[in-house]
């Protein structure tokens, strides 16, 4: 669907390991510090291995994985599966991706206003959780006659709309944990 292999500049800590994995079988003094993340961007999750001088990290914290000086990261081990986040990290994923959502509030509108069909039966809209045809169709109606403007403008102006800040925060958690098919907004 949309391909795009851009890295992430920012993340946001999920959560924050000193002793590494409690159930990796090395030696204490073997186990190197992990923080559990999340990009800030495309939504990738991220295993990083914190500088040594860096002090904990609280999830929810922002730090810069670009490739650039990082201050608090020395390096980025790989993207992790949602199967292997902590309790901590599940915890924290659904509520910041809705903090993303709600202060990226144009970017997400803009996949309303610019969204194309997939194919002569599928439209990208659809792949949305709780949008149908009919939802389909009224949304692009209504976007021809003008773009939408806010989450609120879309559901003052199509009739019985779910609520779009919703279903997309679903849909990123659905493409997280690697249901889907098509991504709209995880890039894995």
């Amino acid at each position: 669907m949309m391909e795009r292999r851009a890295k992430e500049e920012t993340a946001i800590v999920l959560d924050f390991l000193p002793n590494g994995y409690p159930l990796d079988p090395r030696p204490s003094h073997r186990k190197t510090p992990i923080v559990q993340a999340m990009g800030k961007e495309h939504f990738v999750l991220l295993e990083l291995v914190p500088k040594k001088e860096a002090a904990a990290m609280q999830p929810g914290e922002e730090v810069y994985i670009g490739e650039g000086k990082r201050d608090k990261i020395h390096h980025i081990l790989g993207k992790l599966p949602m199967n292997k986040l902590t309790a901590t990290a599940k915890a924290e994923l659904e509520f910041l991706i809705k903090d993303i959502v709600e202060k990226n509030q144009a970017r997400f509108i803009d996949f309303f206003n610019r969204a194309q069909p997939l194919s002569t039966r599928m439209h990208q809209l659809e792949l949305l959780p709780g949008l149908g045809k009919k939802h389909m169709w009224e949304i692009l109606e209504a976007r021809n006659q003008k773009p939408f403007e806010s989450f609120k403008d879309l559901k003052e102006r199509v009739k019985l709309m779910p609520d779009p800040e919703k279903a997309v925060l679903r849909r990123i958690m659905q493409e997280l944990q690697g249901e889907e098919k098509h991504r709209i907004f995880v890039d894995m």
